[in-house]
């Protein structure tokens, strides 16, 4: 009897052409109902709704946001939770570490993506108040992370309100009037697996880069935890990396189609850069300038337009003492 070899699967430019120009079927759907109804007063009012963390009851919400929540609350069927408690666990040892990849190096390794990134500037979400956003970010990831969200049901609906606010700005961008086509579907499939892979892949090469030491196997179940939560979000599984060799493939193809320099993903980190260094003693003011240059390398600093901190380079170590999410950290299994 032969045996079955599961080969890992390369993306294609044809492969991401064709999701490039997808947005997520099912959340769209429903932002279709309800601006069938309320036009774009209702959409507005809905997005209210789902930018609030913690207003999780949805009774007062359309019809088809409830029929969405209830029918996509589970967890995919190749969920192993196993892998998803070493996720966790090792998240909690390493949460001051893990905060400081995400600002330091996932969220401007997003702004890379020039098309991606004008959604990001046209809907304002990110610019007008970025420590907002951040702390935000910080509160799914966080969120994501705890067992006891997941075994509440409350980590599923925070996730599946972000899936739906991804789908109303789609729409709004679809019908602002400044948006191109052929920059692609506005938050597409290929930018949805790109963010997918910030909060994963991204993470674990920065963690390795600050010397955060993880076993193959805690790499592998992080990997696995943010595709479970990807899932959630409407990323398509043939998007999904399954282990980090795929991971690799997709983030360099990736890269090559989509990371160039933009006036908006220029903004964007610039705005990141100020909320960060908000954040740090007066005396490492350009701390978060440096760390991001050593997580990015400097070909995609300069395209994003960090400033250039050579002196301040040998003090990045003391970076994972920074506690970015600062309201998070208490947090626990």
């Amino acid at each position: 009897m032969l045996k079955t070899i599961s080969l890992n699967r390369l993306f294609s430019d044809e492969l991401l052409d064709r999701y490039r120009q997808q947005g997520d079927a099912s959340a769209d759907a429903v932002i279709a109902s309800v601006a069938a109804e309320g036009n774009r007063a209702g959409v507005g009012a809905l997005m209210r709704w789902l930018g609030t963390a913690t207003e999780l009851d949805d009774s007062d919400q359309h019809p088809a946001v409830q029929q969405f929540m209830n029918a996509h609350a589970h967890l995919p069927d190749w969920a192993d939770h196993r892998r998803m408690e070493i996720a966790m666990r090792f998240f909690q040892k390493n949460k001051v570490a893990v905060g400081l990849t995400l600002g330091c190096y996932s969220l401007p390794y997003c702004y890379a993506g020039a098309d991606g990134a004008r959604v990001l500037w046209i809907s304002q979400r990110i610019h007008n108040d970025t420590r907002k956003r951040l702390e935000e970010t910080g509160e799914w990831v966080f969120g994501v992370m705890k067992r006891r969200d997941w075994e509440s049901g409350k980590a599923i609906r925070r996730t599946l309100k972000i899936r739906l606010l991804h789908a109303s700005i789609r729409w709004f961008t679809l019908h602002g009037g400044q948006w191109d086509l052929a920059w692609g579907y506005p938050i597409n499939q290929e930018d949805m697996a790109a963010t997918n892979l910030a909060f994963s892949y991204i993470v674990v090469r920065g963690l390795r880069k600050a010397g955060i030491s993880m076993t193959e196997e805690e790499e592998e179940a992080y990997l696995h935890q943010i595709n479970v939560a990807g899932s959630l979000l409407g990323v398509s599984e043939a998007l999904l990396p399954r282990n980090l060799r795929e991971a690799f493939h997709l983030e360099r193809t990736i890269a090559r189609r989509q990371f160039r320099m933009s006036e908006q993903g220029k903004s964007l980190t610039h705005s990141l850069l100020q909320a960060l260094e908000n954040l740090a003693p007066p005396a490492l003011r350009n701390l978060p300038a440096a760390q991001m240059r050593y997580f990015l390398g400097d070909e995609l600093a300069n395209l994003l337009g960090i400033p250039a901190v050579p002196l301040e380079k040998r003090l990045v170590g003391l970076a994972t003492s920074l506690p970015i999410f600062p309201k998070l950290l208490n947090s626990s299994l």
